[in-house]
């Protein structure tokens, strides 16, 4: 059981940390979305790549998410 739960968590570990491809979709309050690829980062440096693109002005806001 133990050797169980211990490849388990290597193999998690594993996946959580590999780079791929995300997308990032960005939506503007006033209707439009686009999407842009990001290639060969990790989740979390994705994510904050595709955060950098919130933002407002004028008030129109635009929120971007990692898919």
């Amino acid at each position: 059981m133990k050797k169980v739960i211990l490849f388990g968590a290597f193999a998690l570990l594993t996946l959580a940390s590999c780079k791929k491809d995300w997308t990032c979709t960005c939506t503007s309050s006033v209707g439009g979305s686009s999407s842009t690829t990001i290639t060969d980062m990790t989740k979390s440096n994705a994510k904050a790549e595709c955060d950098g693109g919130d933002g407002s002005a004028l008030g129109i806001t635009v929120d971007c998410e990692i898919q």
